[in-house]
């Protein structure tokens, strides 16, 4: 950022007018002008630690699971089938609803060839979606809204949301995306009687300012104009927002409910991206897999039911992933080792829902592992395509066959 720019934000800070915590500048510098864009939104939760899919997406039919997971499988009376070879997990009583209603797609077998089990690694991969570099410094949702027709017009075209640090998935090297832990951070202290009335006309000057396109001063006049309506915007929403649904009290659902409030207010955001961590389950997973796949579910389907009732649920896709999955055998503390190929889940009134894929083999192993029939760019190619409208081979540096995952 230029010493101009940066100048004029910290006189807005100085002054009182300006606050948005930790991350001031690169909040700002993301920021364009105000719009009302009503185009579809991707939600992306990452499940950090690697999630063990084998006891979430269960194959209840076949033999070799309780053979291979004698103290941590889950009882088949228990399941909840999603047709005559898999169910979920019993603690996803919601996400099996959603399934029931058409609104949830299990997409199998997800993975890459010559899988990695190191967290960084294979995170790096999944987040930047080019495994043949090593060094990566960008992500694959930060190219895509590098996409000028698509996401400039919006006022915050991404949010990594709950977050201290931006994820790379979302690293961008032409635009700035901000992580904060709450969207309260970003708000204007404007005052009260006359010291309130002259920092709005000190905006509202700042706003009208005329500057050539792309010059120096249109940056401060835009940044000027968003700062006033974003959050005028987001400020009113949340004052009057009233949900829909009753969301449980957990982090990952008071985080999605600020996400409902942010499409509500029309911020322009198509791109939110949110993180549940603690699915590193190497001892004693049974109750903690449980508490956790509890919060993701009931947080999810509160989601869903809150935007529906307001309305907005056709505009949203959510969408989930791990780093890896575990291995077919627990291991010696009742827990599961790092694996590789898992599933994923998509969730949405217009996601072609159902079970994509069948589950990998039990017994066709590579070194103790899943193997994967899908590849997990072809996933994002579907998301990136079908939904956001971006064109994937310039996002993923190649073409990757689609899914049927838009209804």
């Amino acid at each position: 950022m230029s010493t101009s720019r940066r100048r004029f934000l910290q006189q807005l800070s100085a002054a009182g007018i300006v606050s948005l915590g930790a991350r001031p500048p690169e909040f700002l510098a993301s920021a364009a002008e105000a719009s009302t864009d009503r185009g579809r939104v991707l939600v992306v939760i990452q499940l950090a630690g690697g999630n063990d899919g084998l006891n979430t997406v269960i194959p209840f039919a076949d033999t070799e699971y309780a053979k291979a997971r004698p103290g941590i499988a889950i009882p088949r009376d228990s399941v909840l089938k999603l047709d005559d070879d898999v169910g979920l997990h019993p603690a996803m009583t919601g996400m099996h609803d959603l399934f029931e209603s058409g609104q949830l797609a299990v997409i199998q077998g997800v993975g890459y060839e010559n899988p990695n089990r190191s967290h960084f690694r294979s995170m790096d991969i999944w987040h930047s979606a080019r495994p043949e570099i090593e060094e990566t410094r960008d992500g694959w949702l930060g190219r895509a809204i590098e996409d000028e027709s698509q996401f400039r017009s919006g006022s915050l075209p991404a949010l990594a949301l709950g977050m201290d640090r931006l994820p790379l998935a979302l690293v961008s090297g032409r635009m700035s995306v901000p992580a904060v832990r709450d969207l309260s951070d970003y708000r204007l202290n404007l005052g009260s009687g006359p010291q309130r009335e002259r920092h709005v006309q000190t905006l509202t000057a700042a706003a009208q300012l005329p500057a050539a396109a792309g010059s120096e001063l249109e940056f401060l006049r835009s940044t000027a104009r968003t700062a006033m309506t974003s959050a005028e915007r987001l400020s009113e929403v949340t004052k009057s927002y009233s949900a829909a649904a009753e969301y449980p009290s957990n982090g990952l659902a008071a985080r999605l409910k600020v996400i409902a409030q942010a499409v509500a207010a029309e911020l322009g955001t198509r791109v939110f991206y949110l993180s549940l961590g603690g699915f590193d389950t190497h001892s004693q997973q049974e109750g903690a897999h449980q508490a956790l796949l509890t919060e993701l579910s009931s947080a999810v389907t509160a989601f869903f039911a809150d935007l529906g009732g307001h309305g907005l649920a056709d505009r949203v896709m959510l969408a989930t992933f791990s780093e890896f999955g575990r291995r077919v055998k627990e291991n010696g503390s009742l827990g599961t080792d790092h694996g590789a190929a898992s599933q994923m889940f998509a969730v949405g009134p217009k996601v072609g829902g159902g079970v994509h894929g069948d589950h990998p083999s039990l017994t066709d192993l590579h070194q103790g592992d899943l193997k994967f029939h899908t590849e997990f760019r072809s996933v994002y190619a579907t998301l990136l395509e079908d939904w956001l409208g971006v064109a994937s081979e310039r996002v993923l540096g190649s073409q990757f066959p689609k899914l049927k995952l838009v209804g």
